[in-house]
């Protein structure tokens, strides 16, 4: 999915989508000059989050 819509869906701004892939929590492809995010990796983010400390 595109980067706006990923970032709206789990309630973050671009900038803050961008941290997590470059943390490793999201992943993301390039696909020529437009950045995807994988969809799997948003729902591993958001359950690891979930998840109790």
């Amino acid at each position: 999915m595109k980067v706006n819509e990923a970032a709206r869906m789990i309630g973050v701004g671009r900038t803050k989508l961008y941290e997590l892939i470059a943390a490793g929590d999201v992943e993301a492809v390039k696909l020529g000059k437009s950045t995807r995010i994988v969809t799997a990796s948003l729902h591993r983010l958001i359950m690891r989050r979930r998840e109790p400390e």
